[in-house]
């Protein structure tokens, strides 16, 4: 692979040491041992083993960086310049259903941008990377967004709404404007799939509401290595770990936005 930084190398190492338990557990999904935090938001012994080897692995060279991560919630407060922010099981409700359509997401941040990512499908053995000024890969391939230019042609995928969420309606609303617009819309169930497929061309625009931020920070620079744009809209300063997420090719980028009613968006 081309991407050989040391925060890339460090990073496709933990994913591949956490994905070996990761795939014997989803061969064995009917024996796992699920914990409920909340309705349509589950997680499992799988999710927290995981994440376990993910922290220990990238603490073991970098002690001092903060780490944000779903479980295990903000570690080394104090450092914001480095810090990892990981995901450890992207699309757990797949996950849980015996659906190969999950990820480990990893991003790299630096004084608050993303500097690299990797998001993988241990089960597809899809690894996506990026590094900010070396482009986007797939395994060893170099990937690129779509070229489509005709919004009425495009592929869009979304996701959501959660069982718990206040604004199901105005998500829901969104979902029919876009469908009336485009070739068709997708869900697949990984915001990190999701955007990881916008930055190869296999979809041509993504957006999705009520978002956490270590679901979409290594898809962030993915996509723009890419070639592609990313936006956060709508943003609510009381919760900076949540995001509401805009990506395209650029190309239908002003389309797409216009359509689920952005008020920051050019």
């Amino acid at each position: 692979m081309r991407l050989n930084s040391p925060q890339i190398n460090l990073i496709t190492r933990a994913c591949m040491k956490a994905s070996r338990s990761l795939i014997r557990d989803f061969g064995e999904i009917e024996n796992l041992q699920v914990s409920t935090k909340g309705p349509g938001d589950f997680v499992s012994s799988a999710d927290k083993r995981t994440e376990k080897i993910l922290i220990d692995e990238l603490q073991k060279a970098h002690p001092d960086y903060g780490i944000v991560s779903e479980e295990a919630g903000i570690i080394n407060k104090s450092n914001k310049v480095n810090r990892w922010i990981i995901d450890p099981i992207d699309g757990t409700m797949n996950f849980l259903n015996g659906i190969p359509q999950f990820a480990i997401s990893i991003g790299y941040e630096e004084n608050n941008e993303i500097k690299c990512g990797v998001i993988f499908n241990p089960i597809m053995n899809e690894m996506f990377c990026a590094e900010k000024g070396n482009g986007a890969y797939l395994n060893n391939s170099r990937i690129r967004v779509s070229n489509k230019k005709n919004f009425g042609d495009a592929l869009i995928v979304t996701g959501g709404p959660k069982g718990i969420s206040k604004i199901k309606d105005k998500i829901f609303s969104e979902y029919v404007n876009v469908s009336k617009n485009v070739s068709n819309v997708r869900k697949l169930g990984s915001a990190a799939l999701d955007m990881a497929y916008v930055a190869c061309g296999r979809f041509d625009g993504y957006w999705q509401r009520e978002l956490n931020y270590w679901d979409v920070a290594a898809g962030i620079i993915i996509i723009k290595e890419a070639g592609g744009f990313v936006d956060f809209f709508e943003e609510d300063t009381k919760y900076p770990l949540k995001k509401n997420v805009l990506a395209t090719n650029s190309n239908i980028h002003k389309e797409l936005g216009d359509l689920i009613n952005k008020k920051d968006i050019e």
